[in-house]
């Protein structure tokens, strides 16, 4: 949801997108639970690209002005990595201030206590100097 927040409204100083889902027409063939898309959108992302679309941050990021920090694991099976790395290549390309970190070994849920403790204190560090 901050994927989409940003693109949306200027309201926030700073945002942290982890597990984020930039591109649902790329998701699509991307993620491993797929079964709900077709019931939600109604319609394959073969058959009805636009509904894709216009639901996807990617569709809007040059809206983005918020300073963006990306967190994803690099074994994330529901919001799989590639989505992150599109999110903030797009943003740092439009000179919006961002950070990628991609934590090896980790799925959608981070477990590691090195990588929970990282997460953490560069959460902290990005809302503190983005005031």
């Amino acid at each position: 949801m901050t994927m989409w927040t940003v693109t949306q409204s200027k309201r926030f100083r700073a945002a942290v997108a982890g597990a984020g889902i930039a591109n649902w027409q790329s998701y699509y063939g991307e993620n491993l639970i797929d079964q709900w898309m077709i019931p939600y959108f109604g319609a394959s992302v073969y058959d009805d690209p636009a509904v894709y679309a216009k639901s996807s941050p990617i569709t809007y990021i040059k809206d983005v002005k918020t300073p963006t920090l990306v967190l994803v694991g690099d074994g994330d099976a529901e919001c799989p990595a590639p989505q992150s790395y599109e999110f903030w290549h797009a943003l740092k390309t439009l000179g919006v201030k961002t950070q990628l970190v991609v934590y090896p070994g980790e799925g959608h849920a981070v477990r590691k206590p090195e990588h929970t403790r990282d997460i953490l204190e560069r959460t902290i560090a990005w809302f503190n100097g983005n005031l």
